[in-house]
Protein backbone atom coordinates (compact mmCIF):
# COMPACT_ATOMS: atom_id res chain seq x y z
CA UNK A 1 0.00 0.00 0.00
CA UNK A 2 1.35 3.44 -0.94
CA UNK A 3 2.49 5.71 1.89
CA UNK A 4 0.90 9.17 1.99
CA UNK A 5 1.66 10.03 5.61
CA UNK A 6 3.84 13.02 4.72
CA UNK A 7 1.46 14.55 2.14
CA UNK A 8 -0.44 17.65 3.26
CA UNK A 9 -3.24 18.68 0.92
CA UNK A 10 -4.39 22.33 1.06
CA UNK A 11 -7.59 22.64 3.04
CA UNK A 12 -10.42 25.11 2.79
CA UNK A 13 -10.66 27.06 6.01
CA UNK A 14 -14.02 26.07 7.46
CA UNK A 15 -15.02 26.85 11.01
CA UNK A 16 -16.04 23.64 12.83
CA UNK A 17 -18.04 25.72 15.30
CA UNK A 18 -19.99 27.33 12.47
CA UNK A 19 -20.70 23.94 10.89
CA UNK A 20 -21.96 22.58 14.22
CA UNK A 21 -24.19 25.62 14.77
CA UNK A 22 -25.62 25.23 11.27
CA UNK A 23 -26.62 21.62 11.95
CA UNK A 24 -28.03 22.44 15.37
CA UNK A 25 -30.09 25.18 13.76
CA UNK A 26 -31.44 22.77 11.13
CA UNK A 27 -32.38 20.26 13.84
CA UNK A 28 -34.15 22.98 15.82
CA UNK A 29 -36.08 24.03 12.71
CA UNK A 30 -37.26 20.45 12.26
CA UNK A 31 -38.47 20.33 15.88
CA UNK A 32 -40.39 23.59 15.47
CA UNK A 33 -41.81 22.40 12.14
CA UNK A 34 -43.26 19.32 13.82
CA UNK A 35 -44.52 21.44 16.72
CA UNK A 36 -46.35 23.74 14.28
CA UNK A 37 -47.94 20.74 12.54
CA UNK A 38 -49.17 19.37 15.88
CA UNK A 39 -50.33 22.77 17.11
CA UNK A 40 -52.28 23.48 13.93
CA UNK A 41 -54.04 20.13 14.18
CA UNK A 42 -54.32 20.00 17.95
CA UNK A 43 -57.89 18.66 17.76
CA UNK A 44 -56.58 15.41 16.34
CA UNK A 45 -54.10 14.80 19.17
CA UNK A 46 -54.91 13.71 22.73
CA UNK A 47 -52.80 14.24 25.82
CA UNK A 48 -52.61 11.33 28.23
CA UNK A 49 -53.83 13.48 31.14
CA UNK A 50 -56.92 14.53 29.23
CA UNK A 51 -55.93 18.18 28.80
CA UNK A 52 -55.83 19.95 25.44
CA UNK A 53 -52.64 20.30 23.42
CA UNK A 54 -50.86 23.53 24.35
CA UNK A 55 -47.88 25.12 22.56
CA UNK A 56 -45.56 23.58 25.16
CA UNK A 57 -47.22 20.19 24.59
CA UNK A 58 -46.63 20.58 20.84
CA UNK A 59 -42.93 21.35 21.31
CA UNK A 60 -42.62 18.47 23.79
CA UNK A 61 -44.30 16.06 21.36
CA UNK A 62 -42.06 17.29 18.53
CA UNK A 63 -38.87 16.79 20.53
CA UNK A 64 -39.68 13.25 21.71
CA UNK A 65 -40.92 12.32 18.24
CA UNK A 66 -37.94 13.44 16.14
CA UNK A 67 -35.55 11.84 18.62
CA UNK A 68 -37.61 8.61 18.39
CA UNK A 69 -38.11 8.61 22.18
CA UNK A 70 -41.92 8.45 21.89
CA UNK A 71 -43.32 8.15 25.43
CA UNK A 72 -46.86 7.72 24.09
CA UNK A 73 -48.48 10.28 26.39
CA UNK A 74 -49.55 12.37 23.35
CA UNK A 75 -51.07 10.43 20.46
CA UNK A 76 -52.81 11.07 17.16
CA UNK A 77 -56.44 9.97 17.38
CA UNK A 78 -58.18 11.14 14.19
CA UNK A 79 -57.41 10.50 10.53
CA UNK A 80 -56.18 14.05 9.82
CA UNK A 81 -53.63 13.91 12.62
CA UNK A 82 -52.48 10.47 11.58
CA UNK A 83 -52.09 11.62 7.96
CA UNK A 84 -50.04 14.61 9.11
CA UNK A 85 -47.87 12.24 11.12
CA UNK A 86 -47.24 10.07 8.06
CA UNK A 87 -46.73 12.83 5.48
CA UNK A 88 -45.00 15.55 7.52
CA UNK A 89 -43.77 14.37 10.90
CA UNK A 90 -42.21 11.06 9.83
CA UNK A 91 -40.04 12.66 7.06
CA UNK A 92 -38.96 15.30 9.60
CA UNK A 93 -37.98 12.51 12.01
CA UNK A 94 -35.93 10.84 9.26
CA UNK A 95 -34.18 14.12 8.36
CA UNK A 96 -33.37 14.68 12.03
CA UNK A 97 -31.79 11.23 12.26
CA UNK A 98 -29.83 11.87 9.07
CA UNK A 99 -28.40 15.06 10.60
CA UNK A 100 -27.36 13.21 13.76
CA UNK A 101 -25.92 10.20 11.94
CA UNK A 102 -24.12 12.28 9.29
CA UNK A 103 -22.42 14.37 11.95
CA UNK A 104 -21.24 11.26 13.75
CA UNK A 105 -20.08 9.58 10.55
CA UNK A 106 -18.23 12.71 9.43
CA UNK A 107 -16.27 12.81 12.68
CA UNK A 108 -15.46 9.09 12.57
CA UNK A 109 -14.47 9.01 8.89
CA UNK A 110 -12.47 12.23 8.60
CA UNK A 111 -9.21 10.31 8.62
CA UNK A 112 -10.43 7.95 5.90
CA UNK A 113 -11.64 10.89 3.82
CA UNK A 114 -8.23 12.56 3.98
CA UNK A 115 -6.50 9.29 3.01
CA UNK A 116 -8.83 8.83 0.04
CA UNK A 117 -8.22 12.44 -1.03
CA UNK A 118 -4.46 11.84 -0.92
CA UNK A 119 -4.76 8.68 -2.99
CA UNK A 120 -6.97 10.44 -5.52
CA UNK A 121 -4.48 13.32 -5.74
CA UNK A 122 -1.57 10.93 -6.25
CA UNK A 123 -3.41 9.11 -9.04
CA UNK A 124 -4.16 12.32 -10.94
CA UNK A 125 -1.02 14.40 -10.44
CA UNK A 126 1.10 14.36 -13.60
CA UNK A 127 3.56 16.74 -15.28
CA UNK A 128 3.72 18.87 -12.13
CA UNK A 129 6.47 20.97 -10.58
CA UNK A 130 8.22 19.89 -7.39
CA UNK A 131 9.99 22.50 -5.25
CA UNK A 132 12.57 20.90 -2.95
CA UNK A 133 13.15 23.42 -0.17
CA UNK A 134 10.61 26.12 0.65
CA UNK A 135 12.73 28.78 2.27
CA UNK A 136 12.78 32.35 0.94
CA UNK A 137 14.16 31.17 -2.43
CA UNK A 138 11.63 28.37 -2.85
CA UNK A 139 8.75 30.64 -1.85
CA UNK A 140 9.85 33.28 -4.34
CA UNK A 141 10.04 30.62 -7.06
CA UNK A 142 6.52 29.38 -6.23
CA UNK A 143 5.05 32.88 -6.33
CA UNK A 144 6.77 33.57 -9.65
CA UNK A 145 5.36 30.37 -11.15
CA UNK A 146 1.85 31.26 -10.01
CA UNK A 147 2.24 34.80 -11.38
CA UNK A 148 3.26 33.33 -14.73
CA UNK A 149 0.02 31.36 -14.88
CA UNK A 150 1.04 28.00 -13.42
CA UNK A 151 -1.87 26.32 -11.65
CA UNK A 152 -1.12 26.05 -7.89
CA UNK A 153 -2.62 22.56 -7.98
CA UNK A 154 0.34 21.47 -10.12
CA UNK A 155 2.99 22.67 -7.63
CA UNK A 156 4.21 20.33 -4.88
CA UNK A 157 6.50 21.50 -2.08
CA UNK A 158 8.92 19.27 -0.17
CA UNK A 159 10.45 20.57 3.06
CA UNK A 160 11.45 19.20 6.46
CA UNK A 161 10.42 22.35 8.36
CA UNK A 162 6.78 22.27 9.61
CA UNK A 163 6.63 26.07 9.41
CA UNK A 164 7.45 26.00 5.70
CA UNK A 165 4.87 23.26 5.17
CA UNK A 166 2.24 25.47 6.79
CA UNK A 167 3.22 28.41 4.59
CA UNK A 168 2.96 26.23 1.47
CA UNK A 169 -0.54 25.09 2.49
CA UNK A 170 -1.58 28.71 3.04
CA UNK A 171 -0.59 29.39 -0.57
CA UNK A 172 -2.87 26.54 -1.68
CA UNK A 173 -0.01 24.19 -2.54
CA UNK A 174 0.30 20.48 -1.83
CA UNK A 175 3.13 20.02 0.66
CA UNK A 176 5.15 16.94 1.62
CA UNK A 177 6.83 17.03 5.02
CA UNK A 178 10.24 15.38 4.99
CA UNK A 179 13.82 15.33 3.74
CA UNK A 180 13.89 15.94 -0.03
CA UNK A 181 17.03 13.79 -0.36
CA UNK A 182 15.10 10.69 0.77
CA UNK A 183 13.64 8.53 -1.98
CA UNK A 184 10.50 7.70 0.00
CA UNK A 185 9.66 11.39 0.52
CA UNK A 186 10.25 12.21 -3.14
CA UNK A 187 8.02 9.32 -4.19
CA UNK A 188 5.20 10.76 -2.08
CA UNK A 189 5.64 13.99 -4.05
CA UNK A 190 5.22 12.05 -7.31
CA UNK A 191 8.78 12.73 -8.43
CA UNK A 192 8.71 10.08 -11.18
CA UNK A 193 5.82 11.86 -12.93
CA UNK A 194 7.07 15.43 -12.44
CA UNK A 195 7.83 17.63 -15.43
CA UNK A 196 10.18 20.03 -13.65
CA UNK A 197 11.97 20.17 -10.30
CA UNK A 198 13.31 23.21 -8.50
CA UNK A 199 16.07 22.41 -6.00
CA UNK A 200 16.52 25.22 -3.47
CA UNK A 201 17.85 23.97 -0.12
CA UNK A 202 20.03 26.07 2.19
CA UNK A 203 23.27 24.15 1.48
CA UNK A 204 25.09 23.27 -1.73
CA UNK A 205 25.97 19.74 -0.59
CA UNK A 206 22.28 19.10 0.10
CA UNK A 207 21.44 20.47 -3.35
CA UNK A 208 23.90 18.04 -4.95
CA UNK A 209 22.45 15.07 -3.07
CA UNK A 210 18.84 16.04 -3.92
CA UNK A 211 19.73 16.58 -7.58
CA UNK A 212 21.42 13.18 -7.81
CA UNK A 213 18.43 11.46 -6.19
CA UNK A 214 15.90 13.30 -8.37
CA UNK A 215 17.79 12.56 -11.58
CA UNK A 216 17.99 8.87 -10.69
CA UNK A 217 14.22 8.66 -10.12
CA UNK A 218 13.27 10.86 -13.11
CA UNK A 219 15.75 10.89 -16.01
CA UNK A 220 13.62 13.20 -18.19
CA UNK A 221 12.56 15.95 -15.76
CA UNK A 222 13.89 19.49 -16.20
CA UNK A 223 15.90 20.23 -13.05
CA UNK A 224 16.71 23.80 -12.03
CA UNK A 225 18.85 24.30 -8.95
CA UNK A 226 20.45 27.19 -7.09
CA UNK A 227 24.02 27.27 -5.83
CA UNK A 228 25.65 29.53 -3.27
CA UNK A 229 29.33 28.81 -3.95
CA UNK A 230 30.61 29.21 -7.52
CA UNK A 231 33.05 26.34 -7.08
CA UNK A 232 30.07 23.97 -6.78
CA UNK A 233 28.56 24.88 -10.16
CA UNK A 234 30.19 21.99 -11.97
CA UNK A 235 29.16 19.52 -9.25
CA UNK A 236 25.49 20.34 -9.73
CA UNK A 237 25.76 20.12 -13.50
CA UNK A 238 27.47 16.75 -13.21
CA UNK A 239 24.74 15.68 -10.77
CA UNK A 240 22.14 16.12 -13.50
CA UNK A 241 20.87 19.69 -13.17
CA UNK A 242 19.75 21.21 -16.47
CA UNK A 243 20.02 24.78 -15.21
CA UNK A 244 22.21 25.99 -12.34
CA UNK A 245 21.61 29.47 -10.97
CA UNK A 246 24.59 31.05 -9.21
CA UNK A 247 22.63 33.02 -6.61
CA UNK A 248 25.62 34.74 -5.01
CA UNK A 249 27.12 35.85 -8.34
CA UNK A 250 23.72 37.04 -9.60
CA UNK A 251 23.22 39.26 -6.55
CA UNK A 252 26.79 40.52 -6.84
CA UNK A 253 26.27 41.48 -10.48
CA UNK A 254 23.06 43.32 -9.59
CA UNK A 255 24.85 45.23 -6.82
CA UNK A 256 27.73 46.18 -9.12
CA UNK A 257 25.35 47.23 -11.89
CA UNK A 258 23.36 49.31 -9.42
CA UNK A 259 26.46 51.39 -8.55
CA UNK A 260 27.15 52.47 -12.13
CA UNK A 261 23.85 52.00 -13.98
CA UNK A 262 20.93 52.26 -11.52
CA UNK A 263 18.39 52.68 -14.33
CA UNK A 264 19.53 49.37 -15.83
CA UNK A 265 18.94 47.67 -12.47
CA UNK A 266 15.37 48.99 -12.37
CA UNK A 267 14.70 47.63 -15.86
CA UNK A 268 16.31 44.29 -15.01
CA UNK A 269 14.27 44.04 -11.82
CA UNK A 270 11.13 44.73 -13.84
CA UNK A 271 12.07 41.96 -16.27
CA UNK A 272 12.46 39.46 -13.44
CA UNK A 273 9.18 40.45 -11.78
CA UNK A 274 6.50 38.55 -13.70
CA UNK A 275 3.02 40.00 -13.87
CA UNK A 276 3.80 43.70 -14.32
CA UNK A 277 5.65 45.95 -16.76
CA UNK A 278 7.72 44.08 -19.32
CA UNK A 279 8.72 40.45 -19.01
CA UNK A 280 11.24 38.10 -20.55
CA UNK A 281 9.67 34.87 -21.89
CA UNK A 282 10.75 31.84 -23.89
CA UNK A 283 8.65 30.74 -26.84
CA UNK A 284 8.96 27.13 -27.99
CA UNK A 285 8.27 26.19 -31.65
CA UNK A 286 4.68 25.28 -30.81
CA UNK A 287 4.05 28.72 -29.27
CA UNK A 288 4.78 30.62 -32.50
CA UNK A 289 2.99 31.32 -35.74
CA UNK A 290 4.72 29.62 -38.65
CA UNK A 291 4.35 32.66 -40.92
CA UNK A 292 5.87 35.07 -38.41
CA UNK A 293 8.39 33.40 -36.06
CA UNK A 294 8.50 36.47 -33.77
CA UNK A 295 5.01 37.43 -32.52
CA UNK A 296 3.76 40.96 -33.11
CA UNK A 297 4.43 43.30 -30.21
CA UNK A 298 7.49 41.43 -28.96
CA UNK A 299 11.22 42.10 -29.28
CA UNK A 300 13.59 39.27 -30.12
CA UNK A 301 16.51 39.15 -27.68
CA UNK A 302 17.82 35.58 -27.95
CA UNK A 303 17.78 32.38 -30.01
CA UNK A 304 18.53 28.96 -28.52
CA UNK A 305 19.38 26.34 -31.13
CA UNK A 306 20.09 22.71 -30.19
CA UNK A 307 20.44 23.78 -26.58
CA UNK A 308 23.04 26.49 -27.32
CA UNK A 309 22.52 30.27 -27.27
CA UNK A 310 23.46 31.97 -30.53
CA UNK A 311 25.84 34.96 -30.44
CA UNK A 312 24.15 38.41 -30.42
CA UNK A 313 25.21 39.04 -34.01
CA UNK A 314 23.09 36.08 -35.18
CA UNK A 315 19.95 37.06 -33.26
CA UNK A 316 17.79 38.22 -36.16
CA UNK A 317 14.20 37.63 -37.18
CA UNK A 318 15.26 36.11 -40.51
CA UNK A 319 17.61 33.70 -38.72
CA UNK A 320 14.91 31.98 -36.65
CA UNK A 321 14.43 28.33 -37.65
CA UNK A 322 11.26 26.28 -36.99
CA UNK A 323 12.92 24.16 -34.29
CA UNK A 324 14.53 27.11 -32.46
CA UNK A 325 13.48 28.32 -29.03
CA UNK A 326 13.40 32.10 -28.92
CA UNK A 327 13.48 34.55 -26.03
CA UNK A 328 11.49 37.75 -26.40
CA UNK A 329 10.52 40.85 -24.47
CA UNK A 330 6.82 41.66 -24.24
CA UNK A 331 4.40 43.76 -22.24
CA UNK A 332 2.78 41.87 -19.39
Amino acid sequence: MADFSAVNLPQRHRSPGLAALRRIGMAALLVFFVAIVVRSGQGGFVDGNGDGISLLDSIYYASVTVTTTGYGDITAVDNGARLATIVLITPARILFLILVVSTTVEVLTEQSRVLLAKRRWRQTVKNHTVICGFGSTGQAAARDLITRGVDPDTIVVVDSDPVQITQASELGLVAVHGDASKVGILEQAGIADAESIIVSPNRDDTAVLITLTVREKNPTAHIVTGVREQENLHLLRQSGADEVIDATAAIGRMLGLGCHDPAAVRVLDDLLDAGRGIELVELAPGDRNGDDPVPLGTTLVGIVRNGERLPPGEVRRDNVRPADHIVVLRET
